[in-house]
């Protein structure tokens, strides 16, 4: 549980997510390798690779490199937010200096009002060479913006209105006060908090985070509400399972050699970007791990036809004032497990095969999970599993913990079943 809460407050950007995930991986013993040269390997190490800030890829090879299968798991490090846009400012209005944000994937909008709101990102900084601009991890560490709400006394009808992005999500960030020797800038603000020139900052990537602590709730705290659980919980579970030292109880008689864990960025936004899942990139890390000399004359497409990959993201509960909005027979519950989701029309990729995979470890190790597929005629989201596995064309499945409040600012989970998917991960890549 430590670690999720830790990981949860870290994260704060997607670039924050991999530098903590980083941080773990080389105090647990992994090794960096550069993506842009060749992979040196050797049985029985651990390694991570982050081509992109955003995305990582870490894997752990058997005692023999035998070649024979690898076991995958994807998750991904985004969340939906609100995105600074490169001009970010807006005149004075009203008194105050506001800045110019775009939403960022498919976010429940009006829960992000009247909250504590802080930036987080990394900036691109002049150096001497062009090509070469230095890269700044940036967090401005306090609540620096503020939506705020309409009253009702103002519009009676405001809770049924669709809200106008471009006017009514604007953040503001300071008054209108004179004070000597200052420039109300978001740029300058940005600039002293790095110590570095305001006119050298080229361009960013920068997003709101809930300036709020995860909080436990419930009469036996065993509630989590918490910002970024879609999908922070999942990369803490795979993080913590592929660093556990201990072996999972049964991976059994499976071949595989190879486990390995792929945190992508952008699955917020359809995944197609270079660091996203519908890239080439897994495949290019395979690639340079069957190029290494430690593999010469293992065959990478013996080694894909006897692999296994599991796509971990957020299912969605049965919402307590809402049931009619879930399946009749096949529902998740907090506190019931696992859920292995399930559609007919491959937006989940679960298929036969890993179904009884995962049943069957998931009982040998006492593990609790459950179904859920959508309600007929909702479609649901599309997850990382179909897109990785049409490039990878291997038995997949995807999972997760059940949560309520999917992509609002504050996301409802239970610690049990953040349990029972680190147990089932440390299984997988154990």
């Amino acid at each position: 549980m430590s670690e999720l809460i830790n990981y949860l407050k870290e994260a704060k950007s997607p670039y924050h997510a991999v530098k903590y995930a980083e941080k773990r991986l080389k105090a647990c013993g992994f090794k960096k390798l550069d993506f842009k040269k060749e992979f040196k390997l050797k049985e029985g190490e651990k390694y991570f690779v982050s081509p992109y800030p955003t995305s990582l890829f870490a894997f752990k090879i058997g005692e023999k490199a035998t070649g024979t299968g690898i076991h995958i798991a994807c998750a991904h490090t985004d969340s939906p937010t609100f995105r600074i846009k490169p001009a970010p400012e807006m005149n004075v209005t009203a008194g105050v200096y506001k800045v110019n944000v775009e939403p960022y994937g498919g976010m429940l909008k009006k829960t992000w009002f009247d909250r504590p709101l802080a930036v987080a990102g990394e900036v691109m900084v002049r150096s001497a060479n062009p090509y070469e601009p230095e890269k700044k991890l940036f967090d401005s560490e306090s609540p620096w913006f503020i939506i705020p709400s309409l009253a009702p006394h103002m519009d009676r009808e405001i809770e049924e209105k669709k809200l106008d992005a471009q006017k009514e999500l604007m953040p503001i960030f300071a008054i209108d006060e004179k004070e000597e020797g200052y420039e109300k800038s978001f740029i300058k603000a940005v600039a002293d908090k790095l110590k570095v020139k305001a006119e050298d900052i080229l361009s960013f990537d920068l997003t709101f985070y809930i300036y709020e602590e995860p909080a436990l709730c419930g009469v036996n705290g065993d509630l989590l509400l918490a910002a970024r659980i879609d999908n922070i919980a999942s990369c803490a579970a795979l993080c913590e399972a592929i660093t556990d030292e201990k072996k999972g109880k049964s991976k059994s008689k499976d071949t595989n050699d190879i486990s390995l864990i792929a945190l992508y960025d952008n699955e917020e936004i359809g995944s197609r970007t270079k660091q996203g899942a519908d890239s080439y990139i897994l495949n290019m890390i395979i690639d340079k791990i069957f190029d290494s000399s430690l593999y010469k004359g293992k065959s990478k497409s013996g080694a894909i036809a006897q692999s296994k990959m599991l796509s971990v993201d957020g299912a969605h509960a049965v919402h307590p004032n809402y049931p009619e909005k879930a399946d009749v027979t096949t529902q998740s519950l907090l506190g019931k497990g696992v859920v292995f989701k399930t559609s007919a029309s491959q937006r989940y990729v679960t298929d036969p095969e890993m179904s009884a995979v995962l049943v069957g470890v998931c009982d040998k190790n006492k593990i609790p999970y459950q179904f859920q597929a959508n309600r007929s005629g909702a479609p649901g989201g599309q997850t990382l599993g179909p897109i990785v596995s049409s490039y990878l064309p291997i038995p997949a499945a995807d999972l997760g913990v059940a949560m309520l409040g999917m992509h609002s600012a504050k996301e409802t989970m239970c610690m049990k079943d953040y349990d029972a998917l680190l147990n089932l991960s440390k299984v997988w890549l154990g």
